[in-house]
C-alpha cells in the first residue's frame, strides 16, 4: 500500500492572488507558491494581503522546500513574510528568484537559500522528484510543476497560455505533459482558472508588438508613455523595439521597472543596447517624438509613478498636452475604479489616453476555454482541482473538465482551507485548516480583524470621544464631560447636540456612582451606553464611541 499524499489549499481559490498550497508526503511538506492579494476597498489602510501561515508555522521544521512557478507578485510577494517564520530552500527560474529576491531583501532575510532550476530539470525536494515544465505567460520562464509522489504525478500548471509564436521562442511544453500522461499517468491535474470564462484562444503576445508599431506610426511626433506590469518584460521588449525602430529613445520610470529592466537585461532575457536609453530626467530636453517613457502604475496604484503624473505629482516628470499615454494592461478585479481615475486623470491633463477597449494593446498571460481544453486533452488527469481564480471560474473551469471527460465524481472543487487527501482508494477531502486573511499594514503583519472592523466604523460613521474625570472615592464629577467629535456631524450643527450628549453622560455618570459602581471599566460602559442610545436616536448613525475615564 503507497504512502498517503495531502494536498492543502492556504490561498487562491476564490480569489485573485494569494497563491499558496502545499503537497505533502510522509510528514514533509513541500510549499508551492507564496503569493500577495492587493487589498479592496473595504481595507481601509491595508498595503498586502497575505495567506494565513499558521498550518506552515505548525509544521515549519518538516518543510523541505519552496516552490515558485513564476514571478508575479500574486505568486511571489509574500515570500520574505514566509521566510521570517519559516527556513527552507527556495526554487525557481533565474528570472523569478530575481524577481522575488527583492522582497525576500526587504523583509531581511537576504541570507536565504535560493535554488535556480533550468526548464526541464528534475530536482528532489523532500519526499518528492519535482519536474520543471516550461509554459508561457507573461512573465518569462515561468514552471509548471510535476510532483512525482508515491501516489503518481501531481501536476500544477503555473499560470499558462498556449502561445505557438512567443516572443522568446519558449512554449509550453504540452510534448512532456503529453508524455506523463501516457507513461505515469497524471493522478491530479491542478489548473490555472483566471480565465476559464472566456471562449477561444488567447492571442499571441506578438500581436500587442504589431499594435505597437502601428501606434508609434499614427501618432509620430508625440511622446509615448506606456504603462504596464514591470515583470512583462516581453511586452517592455517589444514596446521599446517599436520605439526604436521609429528614432525614439527608451526612459524608464518607476523604481520597480528600472530594477526588473536591469535584472532582465544581466539575464539576456531583454535584448537592447545601452544606446537606446536615456534617463528619466533628460526627457524634459528631447522632442517628444524622440522618446518613449515605459512606466509603473497601469493598475492605478496609488502612489505609483502614472498615478503621480495622472494627479500632477510626479517629480520625475509632467504630463503634457498631447501626450499619447498607453495603459498596456487589463485591469486586475477590484482595480477599475482606480485605473479608471488614473485615466481620467491623465485626459484632465491633456493627454490621449489609449487602452485595450481602444486597441490591441494588451494580451493575457492566462489560458482561455480552448487552451484549458487542450491541457485537459493532453494530460488526461485521472482527477481534477481548478485552482488560481474566483470562485465563478474555478466552477466554469470544474465544468469544463467534466465536459471534456473527466469522471464527475474526480473534479473537486475546492476552497482555501480544504485538504485532500490521495490515496490508493482515491482522491478525497481530507478537513480543514484555518486559511484566513493575514492583512499587513506598512511593514507589521497581522492587522487583526478588529483592528480592520474598527477602521471601517472610522472611515464611514466617524469617532466620539468622551473624557470625564471622576472622584473614585466618592463618585464625584470633577471635570467634564469633554466631547471631541471626528466624522460625526458638522461643528456648526454639533453644538446643542453635545451639550445634550454631556448632559446624557453626566446622568449615566452620577446613576452608576450612586449604586456603587466606582470602576473604571463600569463607568467606560455606562458613559459607553448613554452615548451610543442619544447618538444613534438623534443622528440614526453609529460612529465610534470612546469613553476616557481619568480618576482623581
Amino acid at each position: 500500500m503507497a504512502e498517503p499524499v495531502r494536498v492543502v489549499f492556504l490561498g487562491g481559490l476564490g480569489e485573485i492572488g494569494r497563491n499558496c498550497a502545499v503537497i505533502e508526503q510522509g510528514g514533509q511538506l513541500v510549499v508551492l507558491d507564496c503569493g500577495v492579494m492587493f487589498p479592496d476597498p473595504e481595507m481601509p489602510g491595508v498595503d498586502l494581503v497575505l495567506p494565513d501561515f499558521g498550518y506552515l508555522r505548525s509544521h515549519a521544521e518538516h518543510i523541505a522546500g519552496i516552490v515558485l512557478s513564476h514571478g508575479h507578485e500574486d505568486h511571489t510577494g509574500g515570500l520574505g513574510f514566509l521566510l521570517r517564520e519559516v527556513s527552507a530552500p527556495v526554487y525557481g527560474s533565474a528570472l523569478t528568484l530575481g524577481l522575488a529576491r527583492s522582497r525576500v531583501e526587504e523583509a531581511g532575510m537576504s541570507g536565504a537559500e535560493l535554488v535556480a532550476v533550468a526548464d526541464g530539470e528534475r530536482r528532489r525536494i523532500g519526499p518528492f522528484d519535482v519536474e520543471f515544465l516550461p509554459v508561457t505567460h507573461s512573465v518569462p520562464h515561468g514552471f509548471a510543476t510535476a510532483f512525482h509522489t508515491a501516489q503518481g504525478v501531481i501536476l500544477h500548471s503555473g499560470d499558462f497560455k498556449l502561445d505557438l509564436m512567443p516572443v522568446d521562442g519558449r512554449r509550453t511544453d504540452l510534448a512532456r505533459i503529453g508524455q506523463l500522461a501516457a507513461g505515469e499517468g497524471i493522478r491530479l491535474l491542478l489548473a490555472d482558472s483566471t480565465n476559464a470564462e472566456e471562449p477561444g484562444f488567447t492571442r499571441s503576445e506578438r500581436s500587442v508588438g504589431e499594435t505597437f508599431r502601428q501606434l508609434f506610426v499614427e501618432h509620430a511626433g508625440k511622446r509615448f508613455i506606456v504603462a504596464c506590469f514591470a515583470s512583462h518584460i516581453h511586452r517592455i521588449q517589444q514596446v521599446a523595439e517599436s520605439a526604436v525602430a521609429n528614432g525614439r529613445k527608451i526612459a524608464l520610470l518607476g523604481r520597480s521597472m528600472l530594477r526588473n529592466v536591469a535584472i532582465a537585461r544581466e539575464l539576456g532575457l531583454l535584448n537592447l543596447p545601452d544606446a537606446a536609453f536615456v534617463d528619466i530626467e533628460q526627457v524634459p530636453s528631447l522632442a517628444p517624438g524622440e522618446v518613449c517613457v515605459i512606466s509603473t502604475g497601469s493598475q492605478g496604484e496609488p502612489m505609483s509613478a502614472l498615478s503621480l503624473l495622472a494627479s500632477g505629482e510626479n517629480r520625475r516628470l509632467s504630463v503634457e498636452e498631447g501626450d499619447v499615454v498607453i495603459l498596456s494592461s487589463h485591469a486586475i478585479p477590484g482595480n477599475e475604479w482606480a485605473v479608471g481615475r488614473a485615466m481620467d486623470g491623465l485626459a484632465r491633463r491633456g493627454a490621449e489616453v489609449i487602452h485595450s477597449q481602444i486597441a490591441h494593446v494588451h494580451e493575457s498571460g492566462h489560458a482561455k476555454q480552448g487552451e484549458l481544453a487542450t491541457l485537459l486533452a493532453v494530460a488526461r488527469p485521472h482527477a481534477f482541482v481548478p485552482v488560481h481564480g474566483e470562485y465563478r471560474h474555478l466552477l466554469r473551469h470544474a465544468r469544463l473538465a467534466i465536459e471534456m471527460g473527466v469522471p464527475e465524481a474526480q473534479v473537486l472543487l475546492c476552497e482555501d482551507g480544504d485538504v485532500l487527501s490521495v490515496t490508493d482508494e482515491g482522491i478525497d477531502f481530507d478537513g480543514e485548516v484555518p486559511a484566513g486573511y493575514t492583512y499587513v499594514d506598512g511593514t507589521v503583519g497581522g492587522v487583526g480583524t478588529a483592528v480592520l472592523r474598527d477602521r471601517r466604523v472610522l472611515a464611514e460613521e466617524g469617532v466620539v470621544v468622551v473624557i470625564v474625570t471622576v472622584d473614585v472615592r466618592t463618585g464625584e464629577l470633577i471635570t467634564g464631560p469633554e466631547i471631541i467629535t471626528r466624522g460625526w456631524v458638522h461643528a456648526a450643527e454639533a453644538d446643542e447636540l453635545i451639550e445634550d450628549a454631556r448632559i446624557a453622560v453626566s446622568k449615566a455618570v452620577a446613576e452608576a456612582t450612586s449604586g456603587g459602581q466606582l470602576e473604571t471599566d463600569a463607568l467606560r460602559r455606562a458613559i459607553r451606553r448613554a452615548t451610543g442610545r442619544l447618538v444613534n436616536e438623534r443622528t440614526k448613525r453609529r460612529p465610534m464611541i470612546v469613553p476616557v475615564v481619568m480618576e482623581a
